[in-house]
């Protein structure tokens, strides 16, 4: 009797085809044979059994693996919140450490304090010149006012992102950043009349000392050394836009109230006080006070600065457009062109300040970007700022658009649809939020074609390639045409512009499919006898398949399991009808349906032209009889299921079929003489 035990099975070289073999030839009868059997399946069961085991213990030792890694997780939170808190020390002390190695330009180098203000400013500013690498602007007519190393942070988690140098000047603001070799190098500048400083209130351990200035590209943070160093840097930039402005040509100069009386209001005077003073005396007093502005006005700027550090940008808005309203009705008062450009300046702050807000959501998915856009859109549009607010937001959707067409990819998502839902989202909420602008709905029209150019480049790229299965490229074609045509409901149709985009690409897979398939036929040699499929189920399981595919067999079946036509026949008819399915699909854009048809019909002449070979004797009455099943069985089929699909007759098939009804084939008598 031959071994059968567990060691047989555990060799690396075990093969059960030769196992079962050699216990055939080595097993003595069927009782033999059948007692080797049991222990067989003895031994399965033990193994199973065994493993059974196994998994148990592997199980239990799991959950107590588990058990440790949940008191490992509790241990490690710990050791996080210490190591968070030992990390937020040391940045600290390192970056108080930087800025005190960092130091000023100006007091590293000796200026004589002898020579006038003018000189001294001439010096300062070539010696700043020399220590920047890289920056080709003009100081020369610039006052300097103030220099210091900073740390920029990053206005979100306030962690810090470099060490900035910065050069403050009467009408510009110079940012280098400083290379480990401790050289300046520049960055930008900006002009102080676009800026706007704000206090940062400090929070221990996190944004400590630090003030916000806000320039035309956004909202900038920045940490000092200390609180003096704060204060200072807040009261040179103050510096900075009243030097600006005082150096401003006036066109006539106002007579000058006294000092005492400067955006006071006027106290109450008595009777015998007024009567002292002189009719002159009286007008000018009550010119005096008149003149002044509201004190609303006076405080308004200050509090359209901490309106914007606090994001409260409706309140700010409201407040702004208060103050225009007064400036449109009184603008004569005392310190109106000062204020007037305060005003002028924080509204461009807050432009900046909600521009730079629309364009963080583009790292977001394309709903929460379109969610958290709704607010800085309704403000800037408020501001007529439409133009530049709706081009961030397509700005904005095209990178989350892009991003999930990557994800669904990656993921074998249904691209097409995605695309054009995201795109239907997208117009939708442009339209809502610039439906009084009628000038941006070019700009959207615009960003959907360059979009749709995009998807198609990308469609072809994935999904088109050339040797595509005709199949999929149908079922492809489906997928964008359906959505596609979804977008009319809000009034934007893009099919012609999408068919235009894939009718190239698309024509040459159907020549590419066109030369395979019609090179396939006739490869397989055919014995021109009727198909027998063995058994009843065969044949059962052959006519329902068919019955889906709108094709009846019942009239040519014979015997049991017979069909009175060849087995190529009745695959061709499974083939030719799946086809003619793919092309209708891609026969619903007008340009491919002449290239559609000719597949078609050329695949269908080519196994409808097969003949016999000579040396093979067939009966020529049963190749005629599959060759008219073809022609007026098969092609009307194809024809009727082309239509339904694609809505349109399919004239080159019908011309076809005219044809083969007029020239029927002739068949030939059968010889029962064997040639020699």
């Amino acid at each position: 009797m031959p071994e059968a035990s567990t060691a047989v099975f555990e060799k690396d070289n075990f093969n059960a085809e030769k196992y079962v073999k050699n216990l055939v030839q080595d097993c003595v009868g069927g009782p033999e044979l059948q007692q080797t059997k049991h222990k067989i399946q003895g031994l399965s069961e033990t193994v199973s059994s065994t493993l059974k085991k196994h998994v148990y213990e592997n199980y239990m030792q799991f959950i107590e693996t588990a058990k440790e890694i949940s008191h490992l997780e509790s241990e490690m939170y710990q050791l996080s919140h210490i190591l968070i808190e030992q990390r937020n020390l040391l940045t600290t002390l390192r970056d108080e450490s930087m800025l005190e190695d960092q130091k000023n330009i100006i007091e590293e180098q000796s200026l004589d304090p002898n020579v006038n203000e003018e000189q001294q400013n001439r010096k300062a500013i070539q010696l700043i010149k020399e220590s920047l690498i890289g920056y080709k602007g003009n100081l020369d007519d610039k006052v300097f006012i103030h220099e210091g190393g900073l740390i920029e942070l990053d206005s979100n988690d306030y962690r810090p992102i470099c060490r900035i140098h910065l050069f403050l000047f009467n009408e510009v603001l110079v940012l280098a950043k400083v290379r480990n070799e401790k050289k300046l190098e520049f960055q930008t500048e900006y002009e102080t009349r676009q800026i706007a400083v704000i206090n940062i209130k400090d929070l221990d351990g996190v944004n400590k000392n630090a003030i916000n200035v806000i320039t035309s590209d956004g909202v900038r943070m920045f940490q000092c050394i200390n609180s003096a160093a704060k204060q200072e840097w807040i009261d040179k930039f103050e510096h900075a836009i009243k030097f600006h402005q005082l150096k401003k040509p006036k066109k006539a100069q106002a007579p000058q109230p006294p000092k005492s009386l400067k955006f006071e209001a006027p106290q109450k005077s008595t009777e015998s006080e007024l009567l002292t003073l002189s009719p002159t005396a009286s007008e000018m007093g009550r010119v005096i006070v008149e003149n002044l502005p509201p004190e609303w006005l006076v405080t308004a700027p200050e509090e359209i600065q901490a309106e914007i550090a606090q994001r409260h940008f409706e309140d700010c808005l409201a407040l702004l457009q208060k103050c225009e309203e007064h400036f449109s009705q009184d603008s004569s008062f005392h310190g109106a062109a000062e204020i007037g450009h305060k005003i002028k300046t924080l509204k461009g702050s807050l432009a900046s300040v909600l521009m730079h807000e629309l364009s963080n959501s583009q790292s977001r998915s394309l709903q929460a970007a379109l969610r958290s856009s709704r607010r800085p859109l309704k403000l800037l549009v408020e501001m007529e700022k439409s133009r530049e607010a709706c081009g961030i937001l397509l700005r904005v959707c095209t990178s989350a658009i892009r991003t999930s067409q990557r994800q669904a990819r990656r993921n074998n998502l249904a691209v097409s649809e995605l695309f054009f839902c995201d795109v239907a989202l997208v117009a939708s909420e442009f339209l809502r939020a610039f439906s009084a602008k009628a000038s941006c709905t070019s700009a959207l029209i615009v960003w959907c074609n360059m979009e749709l150019q995009y998807f198609a480049s990308q469609l072809i790229k994935h999904y088109l390639t050339k040797d595509t299965q005709l199949e999929m490229v149908a079922k492809v074609v489906e997928a964008v045409r359906e959505p596609c045509l979804k977008l009319r409901e809000i009034g934007l149709d893009l099919s012609y512009h999408m068919e235009g985009l894939l009718r190239s690409t698309l024509g040459q897979l159907l020549d590419e499919a066109r030369y395979r398939l019609v090179d396939s036929i006739g490869r397989t040699e055919d014995p021109w006898q009727p198909y027998n499929l063995q058994t009843k189920t065969g044949l059962r399981t052959v006519l329902k398949e068919f019955d889906v595919l709108g094709i009846d067999f019942r009239a040519y079946v014979t015997g049991d399991t017979w069909i009175n036509l060849t087995q190529a026949t009745v695959n061709f008819c499974r083939h030719l009808l799946q086809t003619t399915e793919s092309c209708a699909y891609l026969a619903k854009y007008d340009s491919l349906q002449r290239d559609a048809e000719m597949l078609i019909r050329e695949l269908f002449l080519s196994q409808h032209s097969i003949k016999p070979p000579n040396s093979l004797n067939a009966d020529m009455n049963f190749v005629t009889k599959n060759k008219t099943y073809m022609a007026e069985v098969l092609l009307p089929i194809a024809m009727n299921r082309f239509e339904r699909i694609a809505g349109k007759k399919p004239d080159l098939l019908l011309e076809l079929h005219t044809q083969l009804r007029t020239v029927p084939p002739k068949p030939k008598p059968r010889s029962d003489i064997k040639q020699l």
